[in-house]
């Protein structure tokens, strides 16, 4: 019995058997396809081996069934005496409740931990699942963490950003504000310049040059008057600059008028009176050379500015020397300084026009008209 059950238990050598027994009785059965055919018959052929052990399987399972009777048959016939104790003896209990119910219990408790087994695989599946489940669901949270933490690491650049221009914003605020009050400065400023030009205007001609943030630059042509030669002179020009403590900067550019170039500076409020001084010179310098531009048309002159000499040529021989005061003709006054006859100073105690204050021109018709020299 342990035998058969023992064979039947080793596939190989089952297979073997097989393959032996189809070659004693039917050879065909081992190849009966085509190498055409090879993947279908080995198919078929498998399905045939599979048949056949289940049947041999279940033919072994009765004669060892048979077998056992038979054994158990003859081991009674073995201790038994006479035909008639065959008879009479009452038939022996199965040992240990017998193979049969051993092996239906076996089988029980087989099934039984199959049962269990595919109940713990279940349980175990679905332990497996939801574990799965929750790694997943872990995972998406990590995943929204970080996303979490980077957008709260934007948020936080974002704000840091956001101050920072808030400062800035802060910062520039306050510069417009300084800005703004400097910019109400400078129109308060340029509102007084232009109440101070519209002032000058009104007894000068004047042209505004260029104007910036902190200069001012100008330039006066006085009117001529009709008494006075229309020939026009070199223009005076003004340089006014201004700071932030309110102090102002002129300066005087005479040029071709004869003005010496200087600068005055000092507080707003003595800016109107520091104006007035300049046209003032410069309204004084102008008369005095528009007249000597006219003297120019009926005398031979020469005019030096920086000696404030006028020097008159009557003859070949004879040379006059007038000196001009500082203001003329309104403050200042021009007297004879010498008349020179080939080099030799000539006695000029009587030369004198008739009038009390005579001004250039008194003076150079008295010298042209005068036998004394």
């Amino acid at each position: 019995m342990s035998s058969v059950v023992t064979g039947g238990g080793c596939l190989k050598t089952e297979m073997a058997a097989v393959r032996c027994v189809l070659q004693r009785c039917d050879p065909v059965l081992l190849d009966p396809c085509s190498d055409s055919e090879q993947p279908d018959c080995a198919e078929a052929e498998a399905a045939r081996m599979v048949l056949y052990l289940t049947d041999s399987r279940r033919v072994q399972k009765v004669l060892g069934r048979q077998l056992f009777v038979l054994d158990s048959m003859m081991s009674l016939l073995e201790g038994l005496k006479s035909a008639q104790q065959l008879m009479t003896q009452p038939c022996p209990p199965q040992p240990e409740g017998g193979a049969r119910s051993r092996w239906k219990a076996l089988k029980v408790e087989y099934r039984s931990g199959v049962e269990e087994t595919e109940t713990l695989l279940r349980s175990l599946q679905d332990k497996i699942q939801h574990i799965d489940n929750r790694r997943h669901t872990l995972t998406q949270l990590i995943t929204h963490k970080m996303q979490q933490s980077e957008q709260l690491e934007s948020l936080q650049k974002a704000q840091n950003a956001l101050q920072s221009c808030d400062r800035q914003l802060t910062g520039l605020r306050a510069e417009s504000e300084a800005a703004l009050s400097q910019l109400i400065s400078w129109q308060r400023l340029r509102d007084e310049l232009q109440v101070y030009v519209s002032a000058v205007q009104e007894v000068m001609q004047i042209n505004l040059l260029s104007f910036n943030q902190s200069e001012l630059c100008v330039e006066l042509r006085p009117r001529p008057s009709s008494e006075q030669a229309s020939n026009e002179l070199d223009p005076l020009k003004l340089s006014i600059t201004w700071s932030h403590d309110e102090r102002f900067s002129l300066q005087v550019s005479g040029g071709a008028a004869g003005l010496v170039e200087d600068c005055v500076s000092g507080r707003w409020s003595e800016l109107s009176a520091a104006l007035l001084d300049v046209m003032q010179c410069y309204m004084g310098q102008f008369q005095l050379l528009s007249e000597i531009q006219g003297l120019r048309a009926s005398f031979a002159i020469d005019w030096r500015p920086a000696q404030r000499l006028l020097v008159y040529l009557k003859t070949a021989v004879l040379v006059c020397h007038l000196e001009v005061e500082d203001g003329y003709p309104s403050a200042g006054r021009a007297r004879l300084l010498s008349v020179r006859r080939d080099g030799q100073p000539l006695d000029t105690c009587g030369l004198k026009p008739h009038k009390s204050d005579p001004s250039l021109t008194d003076w150079l018709v008295f010298l042209c008209s005068s036998p004394l020299v």
